[in-house]
């Protein structure tokens, strides 16, 4: 198991970034899939460091071994094996909350999705399954996972809203963070009037290019 990555101001400054500017920014190769979905609503915008966990089809342990020891503002990352058992229930939700864990996201499923709507706990994930799986497979915390079609490493930022899921790669963080403000910045101060105007002029011209008259 490599360190836990800590949430730092930089990763936080994420929180501030609709989803969907970002994934304008560093493209949909790092946008999981429609299926991760967040599972109550309206659920807050979430962002922090990766801790990434793999569970083999049919376990949860290491998801479980994972609540205590993320450091707090980390989103867990889970690669689940199937579909068929429940990586977490209201519980495991309740402690990795009081733990300071910022959210889970995950391809597989959790249970108990009242208690966890209750709590406020942001779970994003394929659905609900009322039973929970076994507690008998070692995997190694923080390896590299593949979760909806997205490579995610320990440290790398995630952030989640109703939009869907990014995943930043660490390196790129600074980068993808300036980037996305100053797109923020530049719709700011364009009115709907402006828009609409630089809207219709593209669409023109791309209908030209291709022949189209009407």
């Amino acid at each position: 198991m490599t360190d836990a990555p800590e949430t730092t101001d930089l990763t936080a400054a994420f929180a501030d970034i609709p989803v969907t500017t970002l994934a304008d920014v560093v493209g949909r190769e790092q946008v999981m899939d429609i299926g991760v979905r967040p599972l109550w609503s309206p659920v807050p915008r979430v962002a922090g460091a990766a801790f990434t966990v793999r569970c083999p089809p049919g376990d949860n342990l290491m998801l479980h071994a994972a609540v205590h020891r993320a450091q707090p503002g980390a989103v867990i990352v889970v690669e689940s094996g199937d579909l068929d058992y429940a990586l977490a229930g209201g519980n495991v939700c309740a402690v990795a909350q009081r733990r300071g864990v910022a959210a889970f996201v995950t391809d597989g499923v959790i249970r108990d999705l009242a208690e966890v709507r209750d709590l406020g706990f942001p779970v994003f994930a394929r659905g609900v399954i009322p039973i929970p799986g076994s507690k008998k497979a070692v995997e190694p915390l923080n390896a590299p996972v593949r979760v909806a079609g997205v490579a995610v490493h320990a440290g790398d930022v995630v952030v989640a809203d109703e939009e869907g899921v990014v995943v930043v790669p660490v390196g790129r963080a600074e980068e993808a963070l300036s980037a996305a403000r100053a797109k923020l910045a530049k719709e700011a101060d364009e009115t709907l009037d402006d828009w609409e105007r630089a809207h219709r002029t593209r669409i023109d011209e791309i209908l030209r290019s291709q022949g189209f008259e009407g």
